[in-house]
């Protein structure tokens, strides 16, 4: 019998599948426990607050730290939203309407960001565009930082290495 080397790379990862038994899932999800997006919203909102009190700073204006404070917001807000609404549709009837759920809310994302941004010249007294842009980017960037740190990474673990 002559066996038939798989065609494909996707045809060999599937020739090479092998599923958890539910003692090895239980293992792998302990070893890797769900991150909260929340947590990352908030870290975001921390630097965006942060970036805001150092542009004020720098440039000796208030204007600009407002300017800058606006940008994080017009981050955070949106990544609320977003957040929310994909807690809300959780347990969706197939993952096509989870695919569904989630472009939608991405989109409702990016809507209220836009609106947000087209609303600054009239909310922000003094608006300095390079000041907010500083502060959406250094706001988006923080997103990257708390994937990177999981939560109970940096915390002690409480064992003695002793």
């Amino acid at each position: 019998m002559t066996i038939i080397a798989p065609q494909t790379d996707v045809e060999a990862e599937v020739a090479d599948f092998k599923p958890l038994s539910a003692q090895e899932a239980q293992q792998w999800r302990t070893r890797h426990p769900v991150q909260s997006p929340w947590r990352v919203i908030v870290l975001q909102t921390f630097v965006g607050a942060l970036a805001a009190v150092v542009v004020g700073w720098i440039a000796g204006r208030s204007a600009a730290g407002w300017s800058a404070a606006y940008g994080a917001l017009a981050v955070v807000v949106p990544s609320m939203l977003f957040v929310r609404g994909l807690a809300r549709q959780r347990g969706a009837a197939s993952a096509g309407a989870a695919a569904a759920g989630f472009f939608m809310w991405e989109m409702a994302k990016i809507v209220l960001a836009v609106a947000l941004l087209a609303a600054a010249p009239r909310l922000v007294p003094g608006l300095s565009w390079l000041a907010l842009l500083a502060g959406m980017v250094v706001t988006m960037k923080t997103y990257w930082i708390g994937l990177l740190f999981p939560s109970g990474v940096l915390k002690p673990s409480g064992k003695d290495k002793s």
